[in-house]
């Protein structure tokens, strides 16, 4: 926050705090103490940085309130008061379904608001505005409204100001943070990126900056990686608007610019998102250190030793699942390196299911396993895990309200006009590219991150993974060459399941949402990578024949 104010000029200074695993944090937060369920460390920065941004006029527009804005925006005014600082603290709420979604474990239900009532916040003269459950971009739709003065029909303009706050959602990840081609730029450019910065327009286009002199690049590459992050088909759908994401254009307008123009917009889907986040019961896990020689029986040897005293045990864990990680090498130098390791998890409803019976079959093989026995850690008394779903309600059925800091209660309209979202029809795919000749070129075996670039993320149980190329012959190429089969073959732990394939020509770049690799959501840590935050990396490291003339 305080790198953002002093490092140029600001209008409004926006952060997202809330991701499907935070709220489920703060839900447990708030069984231990009703007051809370708010972001604390916005408080920490706020401290510190408040007089900052009272100075330069900046006006702050958060999401920190997480499942409590009301208490958040009192802590900010308590804050202020403390601090002497004259600060119109607003907050917005409605979000909260919690008591209509009453069942066994729920914590939150909330769901996702768009930006008008932070617009209305903004103009009856907020400078701190705090929500909770919104969507991403509706940070920025939010005082894009409220300084242009965009009716909720400008679809076009709303949609463009949708893709910016896309951007800016996740920090650094557009500044060169988190990116495929990190090693084209010098390293110390990245070893600190400066944060994202979105100059918006009148008309909806916007030019993706940072701050002088702060770390990082932007340019197309970094803006095309986070507009891939976590999407899927061509049309973006949200509370204000529905964005189409194939209409997107970027320009490298200069040094660290990047000009986004040419979306569109149409009306967005007469339902809102609401994320459910409950307990979905305990887990646990042993992770077993395999040495040397013999691996696979050493594995296939403890395995049969576990499932026999699982089974002899009071009650079995509901699931347990073995994986073997084959990180050990032949003649190794050092013992890490000649070492695999073996890994169980196990869920139950009940703690003692995965906790003491786990804990007790493990340790009482200490001496009488296989040699070399040791494990990373002893396995505790098991943990709670959580479940994230989404469910849909109409407009109607959500009572969004600005709350001033007045404490006057301004009611947000839902949407007079919807669409209900649909993929696009066949008719209107866009075409593909005609492809690459290849009649007589030499092809080599080769990883695909040598040619394109990828970006994976979650959304509840699914994931995605966006994959860009650079020039047109390499998009006639991969539009081709990484069909939905191929993308099974190159990741077969996908193999089994649904992958949806979407093309998006502006960007060059293919979409792949993989529905339920990541079972009930990152909170039951259902695979290895539970945000399939490295799914794109895997992709790029595999092999397949690649024309020569790419290369």
């Amino acid at each position: 926050m305080r790198e953002m104010l002093t490092g140029g000029p600001l209008d409004v200074l926006t952060g997202d705090y809330l991701a499907e695993l935070t709220m489920l944090i703060l839900g447990r937060d708030r069984l231990k103490n009703p007051a809370g369920g708010y972001a604390r460390t916005f408080l920490r920065q706020l401290e510190e940085c408040l007089g900052l941004a009272h100075e330069r006029g900046v006006r702050i527009v958060a999401n920190a309130g997480g499942l409590n804005p009301a208490g958040l925006a009192a802590a900010v005014r308590e804050l202020a008061a403390r601090l002497g600082i004259p600060a119109r603290v607003a907050h917005v709420e409605g979000d909260d379904l919690t008591a209509r979604h009453p069942g066994p474990g729920n914590l939150a239900a909330h769901a996702y608001l768009g930006g008008e009532g932070i617009a209305a916040c903004l103009r009856e003269g907020a400078d701190i505005v705090v929500t909770g459950r919104v969507t991403d971009a509706a940070l920025v739709t939010g005082p894009a409204v409220a300084h242009f003065g965009w009716a909720p029909d400008a679809y076009d303009r709303l949609a463009g100001a949708v893709v910016a706050g896309h951007v800016l959602e996740c920090g650094t990840q557009a500044t060169g943070g988190n990116y495929a081609f990190f090693t084209e730029h010098d390293p110390a450019r990245l070893h600190h990126p400066g944060f994202p910065v979105a100059e918006l327009h009148e008309d909806g286009t916007s030019v993706i900056t940072k701050h002088d002199g702060t770390g990082g690049v932007v340019d197309l590459g970094t803006v095309t990686a986070q507009l891939l992050y976590e999407t899927a088909g061509a049309r973006y759908a949200g509370p204000d608007v529905t964005a189409r994401l194939d209409s997107v254009r970027l320009t490298q307008e200069g040094p660290d610019r990047v000009r986004v123009d040419g979306v569109r917009g149409e009306a967005p889907p007469p339902t809102l998102k609401v994320g459910l986040n409950r307990l979905g019961g305990f887990r646990n896990e042993v992770v077993l250190v395999l040495t040397g020689l013999d691996i696979e029986a050493k594995a296939a040897f403890v395995r049969a030793q576990l499932e026999t005293a699982l089974a002899a045990a009071k009650s079995r864990p509901a699931e347990v699942r073995w994986e073997l990680v084959r990180t050990d090498r032949p003649d190794a130098p050092t013992e890490e390196t000649a070492s695999a390791l073996l890994r169980l998890v196990v869920r139950d409803p009940d703690q003692d299911t995965v906790g003491r019976t786990l804990s007790g079959a493990a340790i009482e093989l200490a001496l009488g396993s296989y040699p070399g026995f040791h494990v990373m850690a002893p396995p505790g008394k098991g943990a709670p895990y959580g479940v994230f779903e989404d469910v849909y309600v109409p407009h109607v059925d959500v009572d969004h309200v600005a709350v001033l800091h007045d404490g006057r209660r301004i009611a947000v309209s839902p949407p007079h006009d919807t669409r209900v979202l649909q993929p696009l029809a066949p008719s209107q795919e866009p075409p593909l590219p005609e492809p690459l000749p290849t009649a007589g070129s030499a092809v080599r075996r080769a990883p695909l991150g040598l040619v394109a670039g990828a970006r994976s993320g979650d959304k509840g149980g699914n994931a995605n993974v966006g994959v860009w190329v650079r020039t047109d012959d390499a998009w006639r190429w991969l539009a081709h060459t990484l069909t939905t089969d191929k993308f099974h073959e190159l990741l077969p732990e996908t193999a089994e399941l649904t992958v949806v394939r979407h093309v998006l020509p502006n960007l060059r770049a293919l979409n792949f949402v993989v529905e339920g690799i990541l079972g009930e959501g990152v909170a039951a840590q259902h695979r290895f990578d539970p945000q399939a935050k490295a799914l794109g990396e895997w992709l790029r490291s595999r092999h397949l024949d690649i024309p020569e003339v790419l290369l």
